[in-house]
This record gives structure tokens, C-alpha cells and sequence, in this order.
């Protein structure tokens, strides 16, 4: 399976139309575009829109024959050794401070996808730059679903693995809980496999390690049946809902779960709302397919965007999702239907705001804590909360830079930045305030967001920080892959 990996990678598109101001262009063997600057610098983005960074190349490899690109690959490493030029690879660049931007270097977007699964041991081998709506489409057919994914279907695989993001499957950990094996080519050209009995040094790296360590190839993932499910919700106290959250998540029965707080200002954050599902009774029908996106949320784009300023719009949300939800999803839907969203759905259009997430990893006894933080520290802060999803993170034993080392309850937290001057200064130090009181707390934060932490934090909360800079530095001592993140918090 391996083998057959290598040999082709099956494109959705030849080439994305994600370089605008090129100045020249050629095209490497295996139909790899290649981008340079001439005249004019090429500048990148992500999701923020806050992170425009010029690059010196941007490849987009599509439908690249694998034996192609990984010679291109070697070539230019050794090219940006000998140079002191940086390469980062990525997929969407939903990243929010420039984590998959290297300033000046080699930009890489994986846009080629392969899917191989193996219904007898219950694992897909996937290519790097596959997203996750064609995993789903690809597995869907022969009744599996990946056992986790990132929330939305947008994101590159080996990308997710890279963060390590985690999903709202029970009782699981983070992505990199589910991967056995990677391929990846480290700064020197090898090509190695890593998992946790080979190689397991470099896979602990490389899980949560954000591209710095190597370029992911590929990934043998598992998956999981995919089953009708039967969603239940329950409307509480947030003061109740960590004990009866993790009760729901290692219950046996929960097949996923999450969670929303309230964030009207009358009563922020004192209500919440848990939705679980578990496995529905089968009619003996067949399922219905996953869909392309198109499963109803329970509450509308409309009304989430119309919450920007608007208390009336934060009152009527809350009550759409506790009352409207439940009827609106009361049927059985598949697991590959729930999980198959885009980001789009949510997104927003005004041009005087940007969503921003934070993420914060909080031990479920000390959750009344968090919840009085944020009380504290948000409304004050002038920074519009729009959501706050709950979801249950299992203790992750392998990633060197692991956010959650024991069982942690994720807040997923979606801010409408205004564009305007002062507002990111306002941003970052709501920021650093929140995760000085997290870190009291017994917490962590999420590395892929606005790069607004104090490197001492770092340092505080991720306890493998500098056993990471060291493995780092000597498994790539020219620094060739490099991006935002590095400088930031690991050179200092």
C-alpha cells in the first residue's frame, strides 16, 4: 500500500488559483507549480488575515507523480540549507498567526489527495495534502468514518496532524492518538517512518510539532464504522456541566459529544447546553450518504452572524440551540453527515471584522474556575465573543508538545475582531491575561492561534518546550523548516 502511495497522487484540482501578485512562474517535473518572485514579492495569508507574509517561492503541488515531487522536495531542501532559506508546507493555512508562513522562504501547499483503506485492519493510508472531505468521501462508500478529524472537512490531513487538533468523537484524544505510522522526509532528505514503536522519538516530534520537524508524506490513520446516531440534549447550569459532560463521555454509550456555553450578556456564560449522541436502533435500511457539507446546523449562519453587537441576536441564538435545535435534529443522521462541515458555513462577510479563535485545555475540577476568568476578563476586555463549544479531549501520552497531558475539556472560543486600530493590542492582552489565569488553573492553551503569548508561557504550560527546541536543532540544525511559530516562542 505503501508502494502504490508513492507512485500517484490524484489532484482535485491541478492548481490553486492562491498566488495572487506572482511575478514569474515555472513548472517542475511532475506538474508541480512553482511560483517565484521576479519583481514583485508573492504574499500569503491565513486564516486571520492579519499574517501577510512575502515569500520567496509558493509551490502548489496538485497532481504531482510522487517520485517527482519527492525529488523536487529533496532538491530544494538542499537548495534552502545552503541559503538560509526557510520551507514550510501546508494545506488551507487556517492557522491564525502565520504558523504555516515562512517569511522569505519556501511556501509549499499540499493540494493532492490519496486514499487507500483497508476494511480488514480498520486503517486508511492517506497522502499528506488530502482533505478531509475527500477522506469522508472516500470512505463513506465502503462504510467507515475516520474514527477523528478535525472539526471542519476543509483542513490537509497531515496538517490536523501536525497541530494535532482534535475533534468531538468520545472518548478520544487529539488526531495523533488515532495515526499508526507516518512517512516524512526530514531536512537532509531521508525519508523515515515513525510511529510509536519506530521511530517513536520523531513521531512524538512530529505529532503537535507544526511542520518543524520534517515534511509528512503520508499517514496510516484509523477509521471506524460509520453508524447512525441519535442526538440528545440537555440544557444546565454551566456550574454543572463538567461533571456530567465527562460522565457522558466514558459512559460507553456517547459515540460524540459537545458542548455550548451562553454567551448573552445578561447571563454570560451561566447557562450550557451538552448534546450527545449515541448509536441509533437500525430499521435495517441503508445509510444515507455523507453529503457534500449540507447537514443543518442547528443554528443558522444568519443568526450566528447577526450576533456582532447585537444582544437581541446572542438571546435568540441561545434559544434557537436550546429549543429550535432539538426539534430541528431529532432524526437519526449518520456520523459521516455530522462531521462533514465546511468552515464556510459559519464564516463570516463583513469586511470590518475577522473571526479569531482561542482555545483553552481546562481540568474538568477546575472548570467553575475557568468559567469565572472569562467572566471576568472577557466583558471588560471590549472583544466580541460570538461561541463557545465545549469538547472532551482524552490524555495524550505522546506528542513531546502535548496540550493536554491529562483529560482536559476544550473551550473553543470564536471572537469578531473589529479591524480597526487598538483592537489587536486589546486582543493580545485579553490573551495573555486569560492564559495567565488558565496556567493558574492547572491548564493549557492552543499554539495555533494569533501568536499573542509571552514565550515564558510557553515554556510555563507546555513542559516539553525545550526538549523540542533541542530535538529540533539537531535534527535540523540548518533551521530549513522554519515558520511564524519558531521565532516566536522557541528562540528566545
Amino acid at each position: 500500500m505503501r508502494k502504490r502511495m508513492r507512485q500517484t497522487l490524484m489532484s482535485r484540482r491541478q492548481v490553486l488559483n492562491a498566488t495572487a501578485g506572482l511575478a514569474a512562474s515555472a513548472v517542475v517535473p511532475g506538474a508541480i507549480t512553482v511560483a517565484t518572485a521576479a519583481t514583485q514579492r508573492t504574499v500569503l495569508n491565513d486564516a486571520s488575515g492579519l499574517s501577510a507574509t512575502p515569500v520567496a517561492r509558493h509551490w502548489v503541488v496538485g497532481g504531482a507523480e510522487q517520485k517527482a515531487f519527492i525529488e523536487a522536495l529533496r532538491a530544494e531542501l538542499k537548495d534552502a540549507a545552503a541559503t538560509n532559506r526557510p520551507v514550510a508546507l501546508s494545506a488551507a493555512r487556517h492557522s491564525m498567526g502565520g504558523q504555516s508562513l515562512p517569511l522569505n522562504g519556501t511556501a509549499i501547499t499540499l493540494d493532492g489527495a490519496a486514499i487507500e483503506p483497508d476494511t480488514t485492519a480498520k486503517v486508511y493510508r492517506v497522502a499528506a495534502g488530502t482533505r478531509w472531505r475527500q477522506v469522508i468521501a472516500a470512505l463513506d462508500p465502503i462504510g467507515f468514518s475516520p474514527a477523528v478529524m478535525q472539526s471542519n472537512n476543509d483542513f490537509g490531513i497531515a496538517s490536523t496532524f501536525s497541530v494535532n487538533a482534535h475533534g468531538w468523537p468520545v472518548p478520544y484524544g487529539p488526531f495523533g492518538a488515532t495515526v499508526r505510522s507516518i512517512e516524512m522526509m526530514l531536512a537532509d532528505g531521508t525519508i523515515v517512518t515513525a510511529s510509536r514503536s519506530e521511530n517513536a522519538e520523531l513521531f512524538g516530534l512530529a505529532m503537535g510539532g507544526y511542520g518543524l520537524i520534517g515534511a509528512i508524506l503520508s499517514l496510516d490513520v484509523e477509521m471506524v464504522e460509520n453508524i447512525a446516531l441519535k442526538p440528545s440534549f440537555a440544557a444546565m447550569p454551566s456550574s454543572e456541566f463538567a461533571a456530567r459532560f465527562i460522565a457522558a463521555a466514558n459512559d460507553g454509550r456517547t459515540n460524540m459529544a459537545y458542548g455550548r456555553l451562553n454567551v448573552a450578556n445578561k447571563s454570560f456564560l451561566k447557562d450550557a447546553l451538552l448534546i450527545t449522541y449515541a448509536a441509533a436502533p437500525s430499521d435495517g435500511q441503508p445509510l444515507p450518504g455523507a453529503g457534500d457539507g449540507s447537514y443543518a446546523t442547528s443554528v443558522s449562519r444568519d443568526i450566528y452572524r447577526a450576533q456582532v453587537g447585537s444582544e437581541f441576536a446572542k438571546r435568540a441564538r441561545w434559544l434557537a440551540e436550546t429549543r429550535l435545535g432539538p426539534k430541528l435534529a431529532a432524526k437519526p443522521v449518520t456520523r459521516n453527515a455530522l462531521i462533514n462541515e465546511p468552515v464556510a458555513n459559519l464564516a463570516g462577510d463583513d469586511p470590518g471584522y475577522t473571526d479569531i479563535l482561542h482555545e483553552y485545555f481546562i481540568p474538568a475540577e477546575r472548570y467553575g474556575g475557568f468559567i469565572a476568568l472569562c467572566q471576568q476578563l472577557i466583558p471588560p476586555s471590549g472583544q466580541e465573543l460570538l461561541n463557545i463549544t465545549l469538547r472532551y479531549v482524552a490524555a495524550d501520552s505522546t506528542s513531546v508538545l502535548a496540550y493536554a497531558p491529562s483529560s482536559r475539556i476544550a473551550n473553543v472560543m470564536s471572537f469578531a475582531q473589529k479591524l480597526a486600530p487598538g483592537e489587536e493590542a486589546s486582543m493580545l492582552r485579553l490573551t495573555e491575561a486569560l492564559i495567565d489565569g488558565v496556567a493558574a488553573l492547572g491548564g493549557s492553551f492552543y499554539l495555533p492561534y494569533r501568536l499573542h503569548a509571552r514565550p515564558d508561557q510557553v515554556r510555563a504550560i507546555y513542559a516539553g518546550t525545550e526538549a523540542f527546541v533541542a530535538a529540533k536543532r539537531r535534527l535540523d540544525p540548518k533551521l530549513v523548516f522554519r515558520n511564524a511559530l519558531w521565532p516566536a516562542y522557541f528562540t528566545v
